[in-house]
């Protein structure tokens, strides 16, 4: 797996670069300072991974996610990387499409396993964080069911409401007594109408739409 590196502290990025490095199935093919270089480096070495510091001159990590999410062909997976993992900016990211957040105090082995995890995409990285994060975001403001309520099936809706809860599609197969490859199919539908990037997006726009409960 290929990952670039974005943080505006070089001592930061030197210290990734060699946890992820000694990694057999890693590799750190690009670097960059600031938001706007983040948004070159992708766009040039095409990684699969993105771990941007959240908070970065000229542009910040949420902007430079926007950015490459919405221009760059197969755009990596990204993750924010952050001191408070209550931050409104963290939240502002996963809205606009990062695929999780990571603390800047991790250590080594979590931060492989969370670069690993969401290169897979049928999981969330730290589950109960993302949605304390949705609920808390959500409570701040009226609920609006949108259109794609509606459109869902009952079968998609009961898959998108156990995917806010954080399972995993082995976890969801399971419990629903079907198999993986199904459970993939409606959550492939379910992003599809709801318009969600993935899961990530999903969890949040099932609790800012009402569509999951924040008691």
């Amino acid at each position: 797996m290929r990952v670039v590196l974005a943080d505006d502290e070089r001592m930061v990025r030197t210290a990734l670069r060699v946890i992820l490095d000694a990694e057999p199935d890693l590799e750190v093919v690009g670097e960059a300072s600031t938001g706007a270089e983040a948004v070159s480096v992708v766009r040039a070495v095409r990684p699969d991974v993105v771990l941007m510091d959240v908070r970065m001159p000229e542009t910040d990590g949420i902007r430079a996610t926007e950015q490459i999410l919405a221009g760059t062909a197969e755009p990596p997976r990204i993750v924010v990387v952050t001191t408070f993992e209550n931050d409104a900016y963290v939240y502002e990211a996963l809205r606009v499409g990062a695929a999780g957040f990571l603390l800047k105090r991790a250590g080594a082995q979590e931060l492989v396993d969370a670069v690993r995890l969401v290169a897979r995409s049928d999981s969330l990285l730290y589950p109960a964080a993302v949605r304390g994060l949705a609920a808390e975001h959500a409570r701040r403001r009226p609920p609006a069911a949108p259109p794609w309520v509606a459109r869902l099936t009952e079968r998609e809706a009961e898959v998108l409401g156990l995917v806010a809860t954080g399972l995993t599609n082995t976890e969801i197969a399971g419990r629903m007594g079907v198999g993986p490859a199904t459970v993939k199919s409606h959550v492939a539908a379910v992003l599809a109408k709801t318009g969600a990037r993935d899961r990530t997006q999903a969890v949040i726009l099932a609790y800012e739409s009402g569509f999951v409960g924040t008691s």
